[in-house]
């Protein structure tokens, strides 16, 4: 037996099986996945998959969905299971999922037809492909809500995920959120902080137009005497909670901060606390993995 399984865990190889609602991101994370430089293959026949990833050299990337031929829940769960008794490859399940509004908006714009009520309405085909592939959600070792994540906020997260070596591979990403709350929480968030309270810059004629990236608008925000005391708290419960979810196995946090507008107090929460993150990663380990998406 490895004295390190973890540096074991990083010489094997990545096998990531992409499956998800029809609709939902699932072809535009295998593009994402074959330019980092994975072996990538859509709509694979479920049984030629374990054939196709144990044969490779590079990491692999396979999409399947209810239009593979052979597809079967139950049966690509057993293919995943039989994957993570290979020695030589590490496999992950990702599952792409949007809202039923989001997905019917998007097959009206694009006119096409899905895939489950080819000839009927597409919110009975979303209905139906829900039920059958909640296994799938259920064990998914990654669920990315695509909604309202904006592609190159969908690129940003899968390459924090996936993307580096196989050492960066390793641990916890932390996605950091700015938002407004008239539109409502981030989906995907699993810690939510309220920054309201904070004195506003909308009100100031000269920083309305700005956002919280801005010098002058991250200056006007730290000014408030509650600022300070607000990071320092959330800041100590990060350092008290990111530990904790490492060790029950969780590879995504998604932490939001939100105000009135999401435009000025918000961001600059979020901007802090990436920079105090930076400073204060795992105990002798490397700063925490952050992302940052300012909604």
């Amino acid at each position: 037996m490895s004295e390190n399984p973890a540096a074991e865990a990083t010489k094997r190889r990545r096998v990531v099986l992409v499956t998800g609602l029809s609709g939902a991101g699932r072809a535009s994370i295998l593009h994402v996945l074959e330019d980092l430089g994975y072996e990538a293959v859509d709509n694979a026949p479920l049984p030629m998959i374990e054939e196709l990833v144990t044969r490779g050299e590079r990491p692999a990337a396979v999409g399947v969905d209810t239009r593979s031929r052979g597809f079967n829940p139950a049966t690509l769960l057993q293919t995943l299971e039989r994957l993570k008794l290979n020695p030589a490859l590490r496999p992950e399940l990702v599952f792409a999922w949007a809202e039923d509004s989001v997905l019917i908006r998007r097959y009206t714009e694009t006119r096409r037809r899905h895939p489950l009520a080819p000839r009927g309405r597409v919110i009975d085909g979303i209905i139906a492909e829900t039920m059958l592939v909640a296994p799938l959600r259920e064990t998914a070792d990654l669920l990315v809500d695509t909604s309202d994540l904006a592609p190159f906020a969908l690129r940003a997260r899968i390459e924090a995920r996936y993307g580096g070596t196989e050492a960066d591979l390793e641990g916890l990403t932390v996605s950091l959120i700015s938002f407004a709350y008239p539109k409502g929480l981030p989906r995907d968030a699993d810690l939510v902080f309220d920054a309201r309270f904070l004195r506003n810059p909308h009100y100031d004629p000269i920083l309305r137009p700005g956002t919280g990236l801005d010098p002058a608008v991250a200056a006007f925000v730290e000014a408030d005497e509650a600022f300070e005391p607000f990071l320092d708290k959330v800041t100590d419960l990060l350092t008290l909670l990111l530990p904790r979810f490492v060790e029950e196995g969780k590879k995504y946090l998604g932490v939001a901060v939100g105000c009135t507008g999401g435009r000025h107090r918000s961001v600059h929460v979020v901007e802090s606390l990436v920079a105090r993150l930076a400073q204060r990663g795992p105990a002798g380990g490397p700063p925490w993995r952050v992302t940052v998406t300012h909604r």
